[in-house]
């Protein structure tokens, strides 16, 4: 089975998906299992009782079908907002990943259903409120899942609607399918929601280390920072892994500048610490972040429904649904991003106070106008913002199913926070991007670091110095635009 990495995850899961079409004898061994147990006279939890507090009552052979087919129904109970097409379409492959390991049990039938959805980009809309994180991501999945049997609606071509799967169904020349005996568990058992959104942030997040990294050495030189705080050795002899990578990125970046070289000599003896201590504070953000792309690469290349199925005819129950190893890091992921924007925007406001030959607000004619005062506010505001998002969703819990399920992750809250901890990161970055660029502007005919010199060209083609008040917001949308694209590093000694 090809495993998902986070730094490479959309081509390992179209890799994945490809060898399970090829290959689809994990889950044809697994259901062979499922279909075994079917001539036995016992209780399987799921194929052949209730679920929860009903795993006790027995179902007669039957109904196995329509208690599946119940399943999904009872349990798309989903509210709130649909969740960006982007991530739901990560539900889907992710979930088809997790069934191809083979220890589902799912039929053949549904199993090349979901395969074809995913194929064909036919992404179920799926509303994201209404998983606790801990029986799997329930009503999440089970909407994921009503397109299968007609009901529910998938999203259009380009995300901004959705149409009834029935209408979707026709076009395709599919009937719905019937659901076979622990088809419907198989389906709403796990954590992709919780894990999607997770992979969607972090594989993001990998990007924007490097990016905060070039944006604090941009504005180092803008504000004529000291290089000495970044020398090998004082890292060295605190070796944490984050932190000596930023501090050579920093080093590498300011390779052969004039800037530097300008104010050598000048005699101020310490920077801010928004400047100074860059390394420790992007650094135990990157740790903080490997620690999160390994858990959720474990995650993701993991079984987590219940009960799973094993080569030697054994069903077991288990509570590999349970979202914890998840909701810690998701809620621990938002707090390492928030952090980058909590130093990003003091190196915003430095840059704002008219230090160091820097004009004031960074305009030369004030008064008239307000120069970069307002981006600023925006920043603080987004900053302040993620503070209330980054409260742990992961130390609530609140019993579910008459007591039997009492004790939940809430990894699914932390999911949402996350991804809205993200866009604000990425806005307040944007604005300093654009700031320090501004303040650069006034430093030459000097040359920063050549790395900084080369992200510094590159802006200025997309985002023009400001010399007058105008509508900032263009501005700040091209510069999260701009921090997003590979290109803006890519050609940069960063790590």
């Amino acid at each position: 089975m090809h495993k998902i990495k986070i730094s490479n995850l959309y081509e390992d899961i179209e890799k994945s998906i490809t060898q399970l079409k090829k290959d689809p004898s994990p889950v044809l061994k697994s259901r062979a299992v499922v279909e075994d147990a079917l001539t036995k006279n016992e209780a399987f939890y799921g194929i052949n009782t209730g679920f929860g507090v009903l795993a006790n009552k027995r179902v007669s052979e039957d109904q196995l079908k329509q208690l599946q087919r119940n399943l999904i129904l009872s349990h798309a109970v989903g509210t709130g907002d649909l969740i960006p097409k982007e991530i739901s379409r990560l539900m889907l492959q992710l979930k088809i990943h997790a069934l191809g390991i083979g220890y589902s049990g799912i039929s053949k039938e549904t199993f090349e259903r979901l395969i074809y959805f995913e194929e064909h980009d036919l992404v179920p809309a799926v509303p994201e409120k209404g998983s606790v994180g801990a029986s799997g991501d329930l009503a999440p999945l089970a909407h994921m899942s009503l397109p299968l049997l007609g009901f529910g609606s998938f999203w259009n071509e380009d995300g901004t609607d959705t149409i009834p799967a029935e209408e979707v169904l026709k076009k395709h020349n599919l009937e719905p399918i019937e659901l076979q005996p622990k088809d419907g568990l198989s389906l709403i058992n796990g954590t992709q929601l919780m894990s999607s959104y997770e992979a969607y942030v972090l594989e993001k997040t990998l990007h924007l280390l490097k990016v905060a990294d070039l944006l604090g050495a941009m504005s180092l030189e803008a504000l004529q920072g000291s290089i000495k705080p970044f020398d090998k050795r004082i890292h060295e002899i605190r070796p944490h892994s984050g932190q000596q990578t930023v501090a050579e990125n920093v080093r590498n970046l300011l390779v052969e500048s004039e800037i530097l070289e300008s104010h050598r000599n000048c005699g101020k003896v310490q920077d801010p610490y928004s400047l100074r201590c860059i390394p420790q504070v992007h650094g135990a953000s990157r740790d903080a972040i490997a620690h999160c792309v390994n858990t959720a690469e474990t995650e993701i290349n993991s079984v987590t429904d219940n009960p799973l199925v094993f080569p030697n005819g054994d069903i077991i129950s288990g509570g590999n649904f349970h979202g914890q190893p998840l909701a810690l890091v998701l809620d621990y992921a938002a707090i390492a991003l928030a952090e980058l924007a909590s130093i990003s925007e003091r190196r915003t406001y430095l840059m704002l106070e008219g230090h160091d030959g820097l004009p004031q607000l960074l305009m030369e004619e004030t008064g008239i106008n307000s120069g970069f005062m307002i981006p600023q506010y925006t920043a603080a505001a987004l900053v302040s913002e993620n503070k209330v998002l980054c409260h742990p969703a992961s130390v609530d819990s609140i019993p579910t199913s008459l007591g039997q399920e009492d004790h939940v992750s809430m990894g699914s809250i932390g999911a949402l926070k996350l991804l809205n901890v993200l866009k604000n990161v990425e806005q307040v970055l944007a604005i300093e991007m654009f700031t320090a660029a501004q303040a650069l502007d006034f430093r030459k005919p000097l040359k920063p670091g050549k790395g900084v010199e080369e992200a510094h060209r590159y802006i200025r083609e997309q985002i023009p110095h400001a010399r007058e008040d105008h509508y900032f917001k263009d501005e700040i949308n091209m510069a999260v635009r701009l921090l997003n694209e590979f290109d803006l590093i890519s050609e940069l000694p960063l790590k």
